[in-house]
C-alpha cells in the first residue's frame, strides 16, 4: 500500500478570486492634484465646521472637519458624507456634485457658504486649512 494520496484533479488547479469592494460606491479621499472647495458654517454661531472639496481628474471627493470645531464638525461630516456618497451612487463627476451640495446648503447642524468656493492646489492645503495652518 502506497503512502501517497491521490490528488483530486478538481483542487489541482490555480484558485483566483475577484477582490470586491463592499458598500456603495465612493469617491477617493485623496489627490494630489488642484481641488475647489466650499466651506461649511456652524447654523448656530457662523464658526467654520469644516470643507467639501472635489476633484474630477481622480475621481475624488471628501468632507475635512476642523479640529477647533471639534464634535460638531465630526457629526456635521455624515451629512456631507452622505451626499457625496449618494452623487457618486447616481454616477456624477466629483465636480457636478459639489454644485449640487451648493445649490442644497443645508446640512444638520451646517450651512454651505456659496461665496466660498474658491480653488486649492491639492487635498493636503484643504486639510492643512482645516487643521488651521
Amino acid at each position: 500500500m502506497s503512502s501517497e494520496r491521490p490528488i483530486n484533479r478538481r483542487f489541482d488547479e490555480d484558485v483566483h478570486f475577484n477582490l470586491v469592494r463592499p458598500g456603495p460606491p465612493r469617491y477617493l479621499t485623496r489627490t494630489d492634484k488642484p481641488v475647489r472647495y466650499f466651506t461649511v458654517a456652524d447654523k448656530e454661531g457662523g464658526a467654520a465646521l469644516g470643507h467639501v472639496w472635489a476633484n474630477d481628474e481622480d475621481d475624488a471627493a471628501a468632507w475635512e472637519p476642523r479640529e477647533v470645531a471639534g464634535p460638531r464638525a465630526f457629526s456635521e461630516g455624515g451629512i456631507w458624507h452622505a451626499r457625496l456618497e449618494g452623487a457618486k451612487g447616481r454616477g456624477i463627476p466629483p465636480s457636478q456634485a459639489l454644485r449640487e451640495l451648493l445649490v442644497n446648503p443645508e446640512g444638520v447642524k451646517g450651512r454651505a457658504l456659496p461665496d466660498s468656493l474658491t480653488d486649492a492646489p491639492n487635498a493636503a492645503a484643504g486639510e492643512a486649512l482645516a487643521k488651521g495652518d
